[in-house]
C-alpha cells in the first residue's frame, strides 16, 4: 500500500474519555500496518453539553495548524455540525444529510467534514443481522437514543429494501426527535414506517420493549455504559423473545449488554456488542483522513491486529 505524503504529526481524536478507548493502543499499529505517515493519535477530550466554543476552538486548531492530519469525531458528531459546519471548506452530502460531522480531513489547507455513520452503521448491521430478517419475522427495531449513531441506524433501515414493520427511535428531548424526523425527511424516508417517542426514564423503555413483536431489533445508541453509567431500561424490562439485542459500546460498565446476556438463554437472543462497529468505524475514517483505499480484506486484517489490543 502506498503511504500518503505530508507533514502532520497526529492524528486527532474529538471525543468524551479518549484515553479509555481501545484505538490508543491500536491506532500505531494499524499506523505501522498501512504504512501511514504517523502512528500518534492525538485525544481531545470535550464533556457532553459543552458550549459551542468548545468544539470551534477544537475544528479551528485543526483546520490552523499543519501538525493535523485531520480527526475522527465520536459522542460530538452533531455538535460540531452544529457549532463549526461554516469552518468546513465542504461538507459531503451525508454530513448535509444529517446535520453531522464525524470524519474531518485536511487535503492542504482544505477542510472536508464527511458523515461516515450512515456507511459504518450498515457495514456492522450486515455482518450480523440476516439480510431477509425483518421481512421473515415481521420484526420491528427499537432505537434507544437520537445522537448521531441512532440517527444512522434508523436512516439506514429505513432504506433497506428489507424493512422493519416498524422502527422506533426514541429521546429524552423533543429536539433530538425533531432533529430525527427532518433527517429521514430529508432523505426521503418513508414517514409511515417511522415512530418517534420520548422517554423519560426506564419504565417508559420497559414498556416499549413489552409492546415489539419477537425477533425484533433492540439497540443501545443513548451513550450509558459507556459515556456516563446505567442502561436505558430497567432490570425488569424484558427484550422480545428470539430478539437481536445491540449495545454500540464494546466499553464501560455496559450495563445495558449485561441486561441482555441475563436473558440470553430464556429468551433466546442473539447479541452483538460494538466492538466491529468500532471497526468499520476507524478504518472508515482513516481511509478519509488520509485518502488510501480500505477493502475488506484489509478491515479484516485490521481486526485481526485490534483483538490482539482488545
Amino acid at each position: 500500500m502506498t503511504a500518503p505524503t505530508g507533514n502532520g504529526t497526529h492524528m486527532g481524536f474529538v471525543g468524551v474519555t479518549t484515553g479509555s478507548s481501545s484505538i490508543m493502543k491500536v491506532f500505531p499499529k494499524w499506523a505501522e500496518v498501512l504504512g501511514l505517515p504517523t502512528h500518534t493519535l492525538i485525544g481531545h477530550d470535550i464533556e457532553l453539553g459543552a458550549p459551542q466554543e468548545t468544539y470551534r476552538d477544537v475544528v479551528g486548531s485543526i483546520k490552523g495548524t499543519s501538525d493535523h492530519w485531520g480527526a475522527l469525531v465520536t459522542s460530538h458528531k452533531i455538535a460540531v455540525f452544529e457549532a463549526a459546519h461554516d469552518l468546513f471548506d465542504d461538507l459531503d452530502e451525508l454530513a448535509q444529510t444529517f446535520g453531522e460531522i464525524s470524519s474531518i480531513a485536511k487535503r492542504g489547507s482544505h477542510l472536508t467534514g464527511s458523515a461516515k455513520d450512515p456507511v459504518t452503521v450498515r457495514l456492522a448491521l450486515e455482518e450480523f443481522l440476516p439480510a431477509e430478517h425483518f421481512s421473515t419475522t415481521g420484526a420491528a427495531a427499537l432505537i434507544l437514543g437520537s445522537g448521531g449513531s441512532g440517527c444512522a441506524l434508523s436512516h439506514q433501515l429505513g432504506a433497506r429494501t428489507d424493512r422493519p414493520s416498524r422502527v422506533i427511535c426514541t429521546a429524552q428531548s423533543n429536539e433530538r426527535l425533531d432533529h430525527q424526523r427532518q433527517l429521514h425527511e430529508r432523505a426521503g424516508i418513508d414517514p409511515t414506517l417511522m415512530q418517534y417517542v420520548k422517554t423519560t426514564g426506564p419504565d417508559d423503555v420497559d414498556a416499549l420493549l413489552a409492546a415489539l413483536p419477537p425477533s425484533s431489533l433492540v439497540v443501545n445508541a443513548t451513550g450509558m455504559g459507556k459515556d456516563r453509567p446505567g442502561s436505558p431500561l430497567s432490570d425488569s424490562g424484558r427484550f422480545p423473545e428470539q430478539g437481536m439485542v445491540w449495545e454500540f459500546n464494546y466499553r464501560g460498565s455496559l450495563e445495558f449488554l449485561h441486561q441482555a446476556r441475563a436473558q440470553q438463554t430464556g429468551r433466546g437472543l442473539v447479541i452483538e456488542d460494538g466492538w466491529r462497529y468500532f471497526i468499520h468505524g476507524w478504518t472508515q475514517v482513516i481511509a478519509d483522513v488520509f485518502d488510501i483505499p480500505m477493502p475488506h480484506e484489509t478491515v479484516d486484517e485490521l481486526a485481526q491486529v485490534a483483538a490482539g489490543v482488545r
